[in-house]
């Protein structure tokens, strides 16, 4: 029997999805062979690989100008691969610092470019992120780099920034969450395994005459240009990532697309954090306009308790509530296959844990 996953990625995936792939795993449309073993050269791929990618094009209505990427390596890869197509024009690059994945996409483009930490909510544990409105957007930097939802603090900025500079988004947990204005960003990446499928993935979403900039003497697999000639198949692709991501698409299609989703997310969130503030017993440290509606982070009143809370949540068919352990708690990621229904099971369990250690 499957049990709630709150999982923060790799992720729940609708339980539709699943039994499609299911149907589907031996042998798939009659080739007489599985997915897993269809050449990514072939015919039969090429359809379903185009077919991701346009209905990934609808869901989010991506402009014309703007080219989509299926590529491997994680959001982790484009850490380094964002600085050094990028960087080179003037060797300096804007990142704002707001969570555990900018430090690390700090960290590695420091290896790289001269990195300009133009906003920080470092000193404060990362309970808030910093307002678009006081970044210090550098002379001489080549582009702004930011993440918009930190998937371990539990932390967001929710409104797309307006700077005069290349904006690069790591939107790895919060993409396909709800619409998304793709004109106002030059490039966004994002890890599949929290709203779109499978880890091994990872689309690139770039506009076209910023990829043009990109560095040319680099290897021709760190550049996004060959990427883009190569129709994201340079190299073998993950094949199979890429068919049940197309699936998951389909799903959002037959859902309602992204304003269902919103409307979704956003009362599921509200739900889970209006009790977490009504209680004395558990609590969230993260400013409200700044919080995640993917990840809700909350602490016991008492951290003794998190074993216990955490060996009952199992036994109740809560799983992956633990905090990660650079900040602790619980966390509750919430993505876009998580029904109302299990966060309305995680509530009940709270009230009952609360009602017998409270």
């Amino acid at each position: 029997m499957r049990k709630w996953n709150f999982c923060a990625g790799p992720a729940v995936i609708s339980e539709e999805v699943l039994e499609e792939v299911r149907s589907e795993l031996l042998e798939y449309n009659n080739s007489g062979t599985s997915i897993m073993e269809v050449s990514h050269r072939s015919r039969l791929y090429s359809s379903v690989a185009s077919e991701a990618k346009q209905d990934l094009i609808d869901i989010l209505n991506i402009p014309k100008n703007y080219d989509v990427l299926f590529l491997q390596g994680g959001a982790t890869h484009q850490f380094s691969m964002v600085p050094y197509n990028f960087g080179n024009s003037s060797g300096e690059a804007d990142y704002i610092l707001s969570g555990s994945w900018s430090k690390k996409a700090i960290s590695e483009a420091s290896k790289i470019v001269k990195v300009n930490t133009i906003a920080s909510s470092e000193a404060k544990n990362y309970s808030y992120a910093p307002d678009p409105k006081t970044w210090k957007i550098s002379e001489n930097s080549s582009y702004v780099h930011y993440c918009p939802n930190e998937t371990i603090q539990g932390v967001a900025i929710h409104e797309a920034p307006n700077v005069n500079k290349p904006i690069i988004s790591d939107a790895s947990s919060v993409i396909l969450s709800e619409p998304l204005d793709v004109s106002k960003f030059s490039l966004i990446y994002a890890g599949a395994q929290k709203n779109i499928g499978p880890a091994g993935l990872t689309i690139v979403i770039i506009d076209r005459d910023f990829m043009e900039l990109g560095n040319q003497k680099i290897p021709n697999i760190l550049k996004y240009s060959e990427h883009s000639i190569a129709e994201s198949m340079l190299n073998t692709p993950p094949t199979f990532a890429w068919y049940m991501a197309g699936k998951v698409f389909k799903w959002i299609k037959r859902k309602g697309g992204l304003e269902f989703f919103k409307q979704q997310n956003y009362s599921k969130s509200s739900k889970l954090y209006e009790y977490i503030d009504s209680s004395d017993f558990y609590s969230n440290n993260i400013d409200i306009e700044n919080r995640s509606i993917m990840n809700v982070t909350f602490f016991l009143e008492n951290d003794e308790l998190d074993s216990p809370f955490l060996l009952h949540a199992e036994e109740n068919g809560l799983l992956n509530l633990k905090g990660h352990r650079s900040v602790g708690g619980m966390r509750a990621s919430i993505y876009n296959a998580m029904p109302f229904e299990g966060v309305e099971e995680l509530i009940k369990y709270m009230k009952y844990f609360e009602s017998k250690y409270g």
